[in-house]
């Protein structure tokens, strides 16, 4: 059976006719003659160029780098920015505790007031938050059981568990009324226990809490509750009791 080489010389041997005994096909790294060119016209050459030029884009690998440097350095920087953020706030909260803790020792003694303690906060705090950006509040009660609490009732009437018209009550603070939070604003005196707040809110150093949604600001709040040195005498609470009009 002949192959398809074989049929197609035979094909060429009857078209030339019986004086035709051998054909071979013409060698292709021969030079094409001058006046056969215009036959000789490739249609596929286009073709064939812009697939190589596709491949060797393909396997082109000098701008990966670049493509990858993009894609990795958002979340990288984005990262690097939060752990800046934490790490900052981290930082102002052990300022604000080291600077509460001065301030609250400080008054123990007696010779300091309520804006000394604000002063002195604020001046410790400044280093790393503007003082613009500092609250401090204090409120003195008369013992550690009083902090947070309503002022003891020692006579109970209907309705019995809160305070009415013919209970009595132990006036914690001598200001003659009955206090559902009975401390005082300021720094008390001897033997009282004070209750020191300090809220920071300061905003972002970066742009990176909008994104993380944390809002605009961060805000570092500390709290302690110290008592004062006996240095003098204090007034003893009172007990009252009220009558039904």
């Amino acid at each position: 059976m002949l192959d398809h080489a074989d049929r197609r010389h035979a094909e060429l041997r009857h078209h030339a006719g019986d004086g035709v005994r051998h054909y071979d096909r013409a060698r292709t790294d021969r030079e094409v003659p001058g006046d056969r060119q215009q036959d000789r016209v490739v249609e596929d050459q286009p073709v064939i160029a812009i697939s190589s030029r596709l491949h060797a884009l393909g396997q082109d690998k000098r701008g990966a780098t670049i493509v990858e440097f993009a894609l990795i350095v958002p979340v990288l920087v984005g990262l690097l920015l939060s752990i800046l953020e934490i790490g900052y706030q981290g930082y102002v909260t052990a300022v604000v505790q080291g600077a509460l803790s001065k301030a609250s020792r400080q008054v123990t003694v007696g010779n300091k007031t309520a804006a000394d303690v604000v002063a002195t906060i604020k001046s410790e705090v400044q280093a790393v938050v503007p003082a613009q950006y500092v609250t401090v509040s204090t409120r003195r009660y008369y013992n550690f059981s009083n902090v947070g609490k309503p002022e003891k009732i020692t006579s109970d009437t209907d309705p019995k568990g809160v305070f009415n018209l013919g209970d009595c009550f132990e006036d914690a603070n001598n200001n003659g009324v009955y206090d559902a939070t009975p401390g005082d604003t300021g720094v008390g005196s001897a033997d009282d226990v004070v209750y020191y707040t300090v809220n920071v809110a300061y905003p972002n150093l970066t742009p990176v809490g909008a994104l993380l949604s944390w809002g605009p600001t961060r805000s570092v709040a500390a709290t302690t509750v110290i008592r004062n040195q006996p240095f003098t005498s204090r007034a003893e609470p009172t007990n009252i009791c009220t009558k039904v009009t």
